[in-house]
């Protein structure tokens, strides 16, 4: 059982993360549309997406240094920081480089407070509560983002104002955190330096190279929808209006579903759970690029796959924890965002030149396709040896 300490960090680093959600479901379309309306072609608006995941990708393999040094309560502090003077600086020039920089930076910053409370709540979980708790973090971090394309309406009002919101919310959470008590990662991860995380990263990957898919996948899913859709959309005839509610139906739909799959992980077991789910997203998406005229098609479509594939990132990160031991969790949650932020880098680049090049409803095939690729996976898995936690 969790002490209450244990409890007002728990809370405190979920409401975190649901601003953190906020950001980012708001970032993605919102820029998609300003480029969009702007003449940007749509593969060049796919690579000023991925800026944002070539931060994580790069901070990645330096994260679990600092972390240990300076423990989990200044990584998020930094993070915080440095993703809420982001935000503020967008409406200052509307340039493809300067915004890709921003979000270069945003990426970073997103990662060291993701990076940080996802390996604090994992290391305090009991094993009877992880999906649970891992579920309530993606639930948290799934509200915020499904809030986030909401505020795409109000470039219509002024293109600044929904970065200026953001950026104080963001704000507003970042000074929270000082009311959090600084801890450190458990001892015995061996040696404490680049090198060693690169060591250990290979232990992680020989025995939990599986529990990596469902957070590839759902960064490209992620990134893709948020990133490509949009474009998509406005193609299609679709008002910014319906984009924005359209978009958030598959946020919703993982939100409903969050906290009841974490459930049911802890009772039938993760590998099970993301099995059924990834076929589930299969046919969603496949039924999605039949039906791509109908704004009630798509919604129910795009519903019923964030119902199944939306918690594909926390079940991937209770996955993982199940198959390793503690000393190896922060290279374990460092996998999970590396194998993220592939897979949103490929999401919007790939996308757009699936639109570019392609009839538009491919798009939606291609996802398809990658949720069957990690169906497939999951099934002949076959785990190597037990490691007690």
């Amino acid at each position: 059982m969790m002490n209450k300490q244990q409890k007002i960090q728990f809370w405190i680093l979920i409401g975190i993360v649901a601003i953190s959600g906020f950001s980012q479901g708001m970032l993605l379309p919102l820029v998609a549309v300003i480029f969009e309306k702007a003449g940007l072609p749509s593969s060049l608006n796919g690579l000023n997406a991925i800026a944002l995941y070539i931060g994580i990708l790069l901070a990645s393999p330096i994260m679990e240094t600092p972390l240990r040094k300076i423990g989990y309560k200044p990584m998020i502090l930094i993070g915080g920081f440095t993703v809420a003077i982001s935000l503020f600086l967008f409406p200052f020039w509307q340039s493809f480089w300067f915004w890709f920089a921003l979000r270069f930076f945003i990426g970073i910053g997103d990662h060291m407070l993701h990076f940080a409370s996802q390996t604090w709540i994992t290391s305090f979980s009991p094993p009877e509560k992880r999906g649970r708790n891992i579920s309530l973090y993606g639930l948290f971090f799934g509200l915020g983002f499904a809030a986030g394309p909401f505020m795409t309406r109000l470039v219509e009002i002024n293109e600044s104002l929904p970065f200026q919101i953001s950026a104080t919310i963001a704000i507003v959470a970042w000074i929270a955190v000082f009311f959090v008590k600084n801890e450190y990662p458990e001892s015995g991860m061996g040696n404490a330096t680049i090198l060693g995380t690169f060591q250990r990263f290979g232990q992680v990957f020989k025995y939990a190279w599986v529990a990596f898919l469902p957070p590839f996948g759902y960064g490209y899913l992620e990134a893709s929808l948020n990133g490509n859709f949009p474009i998509y959309a406005l193609r299609m005839g679709i008002t910014i209006e319906s984009v924005s509610i359209l978009l958030p139906a598959f946020a919703i739909g993982g939100i409903v579903f969050q906290l009841p799959l974490g459930m049911l992980s802890d009772k039938y077991g993760r590998h099970n759970i993301l099995v059924w789910t990834m076929l589930v997203g299969f046919i969603s998406f496949t039924v999605a690029g039949f039906v791509g005229n109908s704004n009630v098609a798509i919604f129910l479509c795009f519903f019923i796959a964030g119902m199944a594939v939306g918690s594909s990132f926390s079940l991937g990160i209770s996955y993982m924890t199940d198959l390793l031991p503690k000393h190896l969790l922060p290279a374990g949650n460092i996998m999970c965002g590396i194998l993220f932020s592939i897979g949103s880098m490929m999401g919007p680049l790939l996308g757009g030149i699936t639109l570019q090049f392609t009839s538009g409803h491919s798009f939606f095939y291609v996802i398809s396709i990658i949720l069957l690729g990690i169906f497939f996976a999951l099934i002949l898995f076959k785990q190597k040896q037990v490691l007690s936690n």
